[in-house]
């Protein structure tokens, strides 16, 4: 599959890596971007292919993608460079720990979470991303009317999803491709669809009414995603960093 955007004359490419986050103190959007403009994150954002896509075809939105591994953000980094995109940031940190420290109440229009490692090793089970406090902290970090997209192609995984999702918020799940990128929008859902497997979809607005103070209650009580991982789906996930 192509790369969204097209690679520019090296005159024109920017610098989108952000190599140093704030110390103590959360992310100021007008001053990353140089102006004001919604914002939207990208947690696990791999090679960058939808991030960098969005950037692409929704200029008037500015876009932050982060991840753990160091790699994969400098494979998007450079694409995202030759692309001469200035809407663009991307930054190498676990999606939760910039939600919970660098990200702003009420800032950001759209989180996208495509395919969380769901951690096959018991003992790396609690680095699971999508858990109550999390959810607690995208519902935050949301502005109202914010727009939460969810994805993965493990059964397990969804299942839990389905079952603490809606607590926060409106959970409206997508039988079909997302209509921008019917081969996919990333490149563990394209490999996906390729090989048969079933692609599990949703977005979510968060609910009205649930007061803050009541949302993090909820967030200490529910459970945590102990499911069963599938071994099966884990060739997959070492594909992710190419």
């Amino acid at each position: 599959m192509p790369f969204p955007g097209e690679i520019l004359a090296p005159e024109a490419w920017t610098r989108t890596a952000l190599k140093r986050l704030p110390e103590g103190g959360s992310l100021d959007w007008g001053v990353l971007f140089g102006r004001h403009a919604p914002v939207v994150l990208d947690l696990g954002c791999g090679n960058g292919r939808y991030l960098i896509g969005s950037a692409v075809w929704r200029p008037q939105y500015d876009h932050l993608g982060v991840d753990i591994l160091p790699l994969v953000i400098r494979y998007a980094t450079r694409r995202a460079n030759q692309r001469g995109l200035t809407n663009i940031r991307l930054a190498v940190i676990g999606g939760r720990e910039l939600l919970a420290d660098y990200v702003p109440a009420a800032s950001v229009a759209e989180i996208h979470c495509y395919h969380p490692q769901p951690y096959y090793d018991p003992g790396e089970v609690p680095k699971r991303l999508i858990t109550p406090e999390f959810l607690w902290l995208v519902r935050r970090a949301l502005v109202p009317g914010g727009l939460f997209f969810l994805q993965t192609d493990h059964p397990g995984y969804w299942r839990y999803m389905c079952q603490v999702v809606p607590v926060f918020f409106d959970l409206d799940e997508r039988p079909n491709c997302w209509p921008d990128a019917p081969k996919g929008r990333t490149r563990r859902e394209i490999i996906a669809l390729r090989r048969g497997l079933c692609v599990f979809r949703g977005v979510a607005r968060p609910k009205t009414g649930l007061q803050e103070a009541d949302a993090l209650a909820l967030a200490q009580a529910l459970p945590l995603p102990t499911f069963d991982a599938d071994r099966r789906l884990q060739e997959l996930d070492e594909l992710e960093v190419s």
